[in-house]
């Protein structure tokens, strides 16, 4: 059972926990784990999972892989076997406490968040599949909290135009409420700085600005939008002053793995939008797109909405349980056989995200803030 404050997702559900025992694991469940996520006890007694106390730990003791939404404490790592495996969104980045307690326990771990982006890892993609849930309820949240209709409607007491958003951020996220926006009739626009994504922009339905002319524009790398530069950020900011001060929603998704989110909308361009508007803020957690966006609060700004929407996914956890669920599956299922796990540290699938293997840590660029 996750014990994160807030966390509503589980790491197994039970068509997951049916098809590991077919592969003949055996699976051990603390009571109680997916009932937040909509999955009772006996469910995944019927599939084949074995049910034990909380914090049991003989079943901790005997655990070779232990499947988790965020890490679990220290304290917790402690009751595990040396040599077992952790497998999930372990937070990794400048994270020395993990990688302390995972010496110490003597573990393996794999951070989903570290999976490299090649086509035969998309299954297993535990961000994407929860960024996907976290742009459709942005858009949920930005209708709820909008003073208007989204769609134009015609009405005997004339023509109400369609809400206008901007959304920030063409990645998983940004095209998932691109998608959610257009279906409830607003019209759409989108940033970003890579212009390669200006197609899949536009067959959404959406339109596409066009970043500012510079010489050395950032694309991507490893399927990441690149840290953009100073000059590059503040010309763009530029560009979005105009268009936000038009705008009735602004959906802000721009994030770079394992750094400081960008600063894209400012106090000066939050002046010139119109009371009633809304801002949704899915980087908040990694201090924000949007000045003055607090997480997990909505904050009126001079009648402009800001809401510090971080952790969507688990407003919907059903679903983010069962896409999260097969991510680690899918990652899993070809290291089973027989029941028996065997990891190859050179796949290039299992050495992008293999942060410990038996204590010895092999991401310390990542875990330890001084490689940072």
């Amino acid at each position: 059972m996750e014990t994160a404050a807030g966390e509503t997702r589980v790491a197994a559900s039970p068509e997951t926990v049916r098809k590991f025992t077919a592969l003949g694991c055996r699976v051990v469940l603390e009571k109680g784990a997916g009932q937040a996520s909509g999955y009772l006890d006996q469910a995944y007694v019927e599939a084949g999972a074995e049910l034990v106390s909380r914090g049991d730990s003989p079943a901790w003791s005997q655990a070779d892989v232990l499947l988790c939404v965020q890490s679990p404490s220290g304290t917790a790592l402690s009751q595990l076997r040396r040599g077992s495996l952790v497998v999930g969104l372990l937070a990794p980045y400048a994270n020395a406490e993990l990688a302390g307690a995972l010496q110490q326990a003597g573990l393996s771990a794999m951070a989903l968040e570290l999976l490299p982006r090649i086509s035969r890892a998309q299954s297993a993609d535990a961000l994407s599949s929860q960024a996907n849930i976290a742009g459709y309820k942005a858009v949920l949240l930005a209708s709820a909290a909008l003073d208007r209709y989204f769609p134009m409607l015609m009405t005997a007491a004339g023509t109400v135009q369609p809400a206008r958003v901007v959304i920030l951020g063409a990645g998983v996220a940004g095209l998932q409420a691109v998608a959610t926006a257009r279906r409830l009739g607003a019209v759409v626009y989108v940033s970003d700085i890579r212009p390669a994504v200006k197609e899949q922009v536009e067959s959404l339905g959406a339109r596409f600005i066009d970043p500012p002319e510079m010489e050395d524009k950032p694309a991507e790398s490893g399927g990441y939008a690149k840290q953009a530069s100073d000059a590059f950020l503040a010309a763009q900011r530029q560009q979005l002053s105009d268009q936000l001060a038009e705008a009735d929603v602004a959906i802000c998704t721009a994030q770079v793995p394992g750094r400081r989110a960008p600063r894209l909308i400012s106090e000066d361009m939050l002046d010139r939008m119109r009371p009633g508007a809304v801002v949704v803020d899915l980087a908040v957690a990694q201090g924000g797109n949007c000045a003055e966006t607090v997480s997990s609060q909505t904050v009126d700004r001079n009648g402009v909405k800001l809401i510090g929407a971080n952790d969507l996914p688990c407003t919907v956890p059903n679903h983010a349980s069962a896409m999260y669920a097969r991510n680690l599956l899918a990652l899993l299922q070809p290291t089973l056989k027989d029941g028996q796990l065997s990891l190859d540290s050179e796949d290039e699938l299992i050495a992008g995200c293999l942060i410990s293997h038996d204590g010895t840590i092999r991401r310390g660029d990542v875990l330890t803030p001084e490689a940072k």
